[in-house]
C-alpha cells in the first residue's frame, strides 16, 4: 500500500502535517497577531480557570466540524485507520518510513493471549463497521484514491469475514474424518497438486518473509498459531457482535486493551510460556479455541488408530488435522497439564467438552 501512497495510519508512531489532519479552515472570529506573538489581550486567572472548565467538558466540539472534517474521525473503535482514509481521500500522500531500522517509538504490547484477543477483536470489529460504512474504500474511495490502494484497505477492514472461511478448515474436515467421508484428492491424483501448491508456497513465502526480516523459525511457528486462534475467536465474534449492532440488538463499545501485569504474568511472559490469563469477558473465546483444539486432536488419533492416515484420499484430512494438533499445543498444556493462573480454568474445559460432544452428534451430508 506504500508503493501507491495510501501507507495506513494505525497505532502510534506516525507524523502528520498539521494541515493534513486540520485543513485550513478557521473561525471568523479568529484573529492572529504573527508579528507581536502571544495573545492579542491579556487574560485573567479567573478566564482561564473557566476557560480550561470549558475544555474538559469537551463540548467546545459540539456543532463544529471536530471529529468529522477536523481531526480524529469520531464514531469507530479504529479512528486512526478511518482517519487515515479520509486524510488520503482529500489528496494526500502517505508513506512507510523505518529510518535505518531504529526504535524510534516503543510501546507495550499484550502479553496474555486474553488481552490479545480483546484487542484484536476491538481492532477487528471497528474495521468491519468501516467496511459497511459510508467509508467503505470502494465507495468512499471512488476517484479519490487508486484501485489498489482499495482493494489494499479490504485486506484489513474483511479480518471479520476470514474466520468464517478458516472455522470451515478447522471444523468440516476432521468432522468428516470422524465420519470416513474424504474431502480432498487422492494425494497420487493430479487434482491434488492445487491444494498442496498453495498451501506450500503460502507457508514458505511466510517464513522466507520472516526470516529475511530477522525473525526467527520459532517466532515464525507463534505467529502461525496466534494466525490461526485469532481468527477462529476473536476474528468470528466480532464479525457476529458487528452484524448484531448493524441489526440494532446492542450498542458500539470501546473496551480498552489493560497493559498492566502482575510478577507472574511478567514471568511468565520472560519464559516464553503462553498465558491465557482466562477471565469471563474472554471465556467464549477460549471455549472456541478449545473445542477446536479437542476435535481436531480425538479426529488425528482416530485416523492414526484407524490408519486411515495412510489411505491415500484421507492423508490430506489427517495432515490437516496434525498441524492444527501441533499448533495448539499450548492449549492441550493449559487444559490438562498447567495449575498456574495463567492456564484455562476448569468451567472451560467443560464447556469445551460439551460443545465437542455437540458438534460430534451432527450429521454430516
Amino acid at each position: 500500500m506504500g508503493g501507491v501512497g495510501a501507507a495506513l495510519y494505525c497505532g502510534t508512531g506516525c507524523f502528520h502535517r498539521r494541515e493534513s489532519l486540520c485543513g485550513k479552515i478557521y473561525s471568523k472570529e479568529l484573529q492572529f497577531d504573527g508579528l507581536l506573538g502571544g495573545m492579542s489581550k491579556e487574560t485573567t486567572i479567573e478566564e482561564l480557570e473557566e476557560a480550561s472548565k470549558y475544555v474538559i467538558n469537551c463540548s467546545y466540539e459540539e456543532g463544529t466540524q471536530w471529529g468529522k472534517q477536523m481531526g480524529l474521525v469520531y464514531g469507530c473503535p479504529v479512528e486512526d485507520i478511518v482517519t487515515g482514509l479520509t486524510i488520503q481521500c482529500r489528496g494526500w500522500k502517505s508513506v512507510y518510513y523505518n529510518p535505518n531500522k531504529r526504535a524510534s517509538f516503543l510501546g507495550i504490547a499484550p502479553n496474555t493471549l486474553e488481552v490479545a484477543l480483546v484487542q484484536h477483536k476491538r481492532w477487528c470489529e471497528g474495521m468491519f463497521q468501516i467496511f459497511i460504512s459510508k467509508y467503505c474504500p470502494f465507495t468512499y474511495g471512488y476517484q479519490k484514491i487508486k484501485l489498489a490502494a482499495q482493494m489494499g484497505y479490504c485486506c484489513y477492514l474483511l479480518w471479520a469475514h476470514i474466520s468464517i472461511l478458516i472455522l470451515y478448515y478447522v471444523i468440516v474436515p476432521p468432522l468428516c474424518l470422524l465420519h470416513n467421508i474424504s474431502l480432498f484428492p487422492k494425494v497420487t491424483n493430479f487434482w491434488f497438486v492445487p491444494f498442496a501448491y498453495v498451501y506450500v508456497v503460502r507457508n514458505g513465502y511466510g517464513l522466507v518473509e520472516a526470516l529475511s526480516s530477522g525473525d526467527t523459525l520459532k517466532s515464525w511457528w507463534n505467529l502461525q498459531r496466534m494466525w490461526l486462534i485469532r481468527r477462529n475467536t476473536s476474528y468470528f465474534v466480532a464479525f457476529i457482535d458487528t452484524i448484531s449492532r448493524q441489526l440494532g440488538f446492542s450498542e458500539t463499545t470501546f473496551t480498552l486493551t489493560a497493559k498492566v501485569t502482575d510478577d507472574d504474568t511478567q514471568r511468565r511472559y520472560e519464559e516464553e510460556i503462553m498465558d491465557f490469563g482466562g477471565s469471563s469477558s474472554s471465556s467464549i473465546m477460549f471455549t472456541i479455541t478449545s473445542t477446536l483444539a479437542l476435535l481436531n486432536l480425538i479426529s488425528f488419533v482416530s485416523g492414526v488408530v484407524t490408519r486411515l492416515a495412510f489411505v491415500p484420499q484421507f492423508i490430506p484430512q489427517v495432515t490437516l488435522s496434525g498441524v492444527i494438533v501441533m499448533v495448539n499445543l499450548p492449549v492441550y498444556e493449559a487444559l490438562f497439564l498447567r495449575k498456574d493462573n495463567g492456564s484455562l480454568p476448569s468451567s472451560v474445559l467443560i464447556m469445551s467438552l460439551f460443545s465437542l460432544f455437540v458438534l460430534c452428534l451432527l450429521p454430516i451430508f
